[in-house]
C-alpha cells in the first residue's frame, strides 16, 4: 500500500522547513492553511474479497463523487462535476454486462441507491466517438460519504490501525473523492480531497506502507506552457529521509480554473416545463489566442429530462443564447413517467453562445427542460432535487501538444470522453447566495391523492355515458329506418322491371 499525502497552500500561508519534525516514520509540524489531498494506491490483494472478486469481471471502474457544498479550488484540484455519485464502468469482454454483483457492491459501500444492474440502470456512452471512453455511465444524488466511511472503517482498516480509522472517518468532510481501477495497471488509486482551510500536520506512517507528504504552493518556472501548471515546495518520504528535500517541477494539466464564476436557478413559475437559467459573470475565453468554446454538462435525474429535438432548432437555441446540442445519453424516452423508468437518467452536453460583443460583460443562458409525470402524492405537489451543471471551456491546445500522466491527472469525468485527447479545459467555479448548495430543491405538480377518488369515478362516469350515447345514438338509428341487407333504392328497382 502507498500513500500520498499533499498539502497545497498559498504563498503567503508558506510553512519554515525548519518547523518540520521528522522522527522515525513521523512528520509533525505547525498547523497550515491549505488544501488536503490523500492518495491511497492498493493491489488487488489488499482489497476485501468481494470487491476482488467483483473487479476481476470489470476492464474500467471508475467512481467520481462532489459535495453538494460550493467550495473554492486551489492549484491542480480545479476540474468541477455536478454534485452527486457518478460511475464510469466498462465490462470484460468475456463478462456479463448485466451482472448485478456491481449495483450490489455499490449499495454496500454507498448505502441506498437506485440501481440494479448495468442493462437496466446504466446508459451507454459513444465509445466510437474516441477510445478513452467507458462503455457505461451511472450517476446517483448522494450527499455525503457518511455510508462510505463506516464501510471503509470495518472492512478496509486493521484492528488497532488509529491512523486508518481517521482517515475513514473524515471522509465526511472531504469535498470530492474519486476510485479508478483499470486492468492495465491491476491496482485501485483511491483519492480524496479536503477544502482549503486549517490542517493539522500530523502524519504517522505505518511500517509496511510507503507513504510521501508533500507541501507545495503555486510557482511559475520558466518556460511554462499553458497546459502546465508550476509547483514548488518541500517532498518527505517517511521512513527514509531525515529531513525534507525541497522540489520544483511543472506538470501537465487538463484542468484549470478560468477566474470566472456561475449561478444556476430555475425561472418561475415552474410548471411542467421548466427553464433553467445560468448567469455567468464572463464572455471572455481564458486563452483569447485559442480555439475555445463553453459548455454546460449537466448530469439530470430521471425526473427531469431534455428534448434532443427542441434543442436541435437552431434559431430557437439562438434566442437562449445556445449554440448546439453536442451530446445526448440514449435512450431518453419523452413520454414515459418517473416510476415507470428504470434508467438512472440522462447526461446533456450543451456548447453555450456567449455575446459577441467586445465588452466582458456578466450574460445569461437558459436551457429548457421537461418534468416526467412522477407518483401521486398527498397535497399534489413533490420535492425533487436536479444538481447544478458542471461550466467549462474547452480549448484546443497546440498541435503535437501532450498529456502524459501528472501526480495529479484527472480524467474519466463523463464529459472529458466527448472532447479529444488534446482538449483543455478551463472551469467556471458555480456561486451560490448565503449557504444554499449546489443541488435544486424543486416543488413539482402530481397528483393530489386526496382527489385521486374524485378522478377515478369521475373518468368512469365519463366513459360510461360516453359509451350510453353511443347506444343510444344506434339505436335511435335502427328504430328509425330499420335494419336490411338490401341496398338503398334496390327494392323499387324490381318493382319497375
Amino acid at each position: 500500500m502507498r500513500h500520498r499525502i499533499t498539502f497545497y497552500h498559498r504563498n503567503e500561508h508558506g510553512v519554515e522547513p525548519a518547523s518540520l519534525q521528522i522522527r522515525d516514520r513521523s512528520l509533525s509540524g505547525p498547523d497550515l492553511v491549505a488544501v488536503r489531498e490523500h492518495r491511497v494506491t492498493l493491489a488487488l490483494e489488499e482489497l476485501p474479497a468481494e470487491l476482488r472478486e467483483l473487479l476481476r469481471e470489470v476492464h474500467e471502474l471508475h467512481l467520481r463523487w462532489s459535495t453538494p457544498r460550493a467550495y473554492d479550488t486551489l492549484g491542480p484540484w480545479s476540474s468541477r462535476l455536478p454534485p452527486g455519485l457518478h460511475t464510469f464502468y466498462t465490462p470484460q469482454p468475456a463478462s456479463a454486462a448485466d451482472s448485478a454483483r456491481l449495483c450490489a457492491q455499490l449499495r454496500a459501500v454507498f448505502g441506498d441507491l437506485d440501481c440494479s444492474s448495468p442493462t437496466e440502470s446504466f446508459t451507454r456512452l459513444p465509445t466510437d466517438r474516441f477510445s478513452h471512453s467507458t462503455a457505461y455511465q451511472y450517476y446517483q444524488p448522494l450527499d455525503a460519504l457518511t455510508n462510505l466511511s463506516t464501510y471503509a472503517e470495518q472492512y478496509a482498516c486493521v484492528p488497532g490501525d488509529a491512523d486508518c480509522k481517521r482517515w475513514a472517518q473524515g471522509l465526511a468532510n472531504a469535498v470530492s473523492l474519486d476510485f479508478s481501477y483499470d486492468t492495465i495497471s491491476h491496482a485501485v488509486k483511491i483519492t480524496a480531497v479536503w477544502p482549503e482551510g486549517q490542517q493539522n500536520l500530523l502524519i504517522d506512517s505505518h511500517p509496511d506502507h510507503r507513504t510521501e507528504v508533500g507541501i507545495l504552493t503555486p510557482d511559475a518556472p520558466q518556460h511554462l506552457e499553458p497546459h502546465e501548471l508550476g509547483v514548488a515546495g518541500l517532498l518527505t518520504v517517511l521512513g527514509e529521509d531525515t529531513k525534507p528535500s525541497p522540489v520544483l517541477f511543472s506538470f501537465p494539466s487538463r484542468h484549470k480554473d478560468a477566474s470566472s464564476t456561475f449561478s444556476s436557478t430555475f425561472l418561475q413559475p415552474l410548471g411542467l416545463h421548466p427553464t433553467l437559467q445560468l448567469k455567468i459573470d464572463s464572455s471572455s475565453p481564458p486563452l483569447p489566442d485559442s480555439a475555445c468554446s463553453l459548455h454546460a454538462y449537466l448530469t439530470l435525474p430521471r425526473t427531469i429530462f431534455a428534448d434532443k429535438y427542441q434543442l436541435g432548432d437552431d434559431l430557437f437555441l439562438s434566442s437562449k443564447n445556445l449554440t448546439a446540442l453536442r451530446y445526448i445519453s440514449q435512450p431518453v424516452d419523452l413520454e414515459a413517467p418517473d416510476y415507470a423508468m428504470k434508467y438512472w437518467g440522462s447526461s446533456v452536453l450543451l456548447e453555450l453562445q456567449p455575446p459577441s460583443t467586445q465588452e466582458d460583460s456578466p450574460w445569461t443562458a437558459e436551457i429548457p427542460l421537461h418534468l416526467r409525470y412522477l407518483s401521486p402524492a398527498e397535497g399534489g405537489y413533490s420535492s425533487i432535487s436536479v444538481p447544478w451543471p458542471a461550466i467549462f471551456w474547452a480549448c484546443n491546445t497546440e498541435e503535437g501538444t501532450k498529456f502524459p500522466n501528472s501526480p495529479f491527472d484527472r480524467a474519466n469525468l463523463g464529459y472529458d470522453g466527448l472532447f479529444g485527447p488534446r482538449t483543455l479545459f478551463w472551469h467556471v467555479n458555480p456561486k451560490t447566495e448565503g449557504n444554499a448548495g449546489l443541488n435544486h430543491q424543486l416543488r413539482v405538480p402530481v397528483l393530489d391523492l386526496n382527489r385521486a377518488g374524485w378522478v377515478s369515478t369521475g373518468t368512469a362516469a365519463v366513459v360510461l355515458l360516453g359509451f350510453a350515447y353511443i347506444v343510444f345514438k344506434l339505436v335511435a338509428v335502427y328504430w328509425r329506418t330499420g335494419y336490411s341487407s338490401q341496398k338503398p333504392g334496390t327494392e323499387g328497382k324490381k318493382k319497375t322491371q
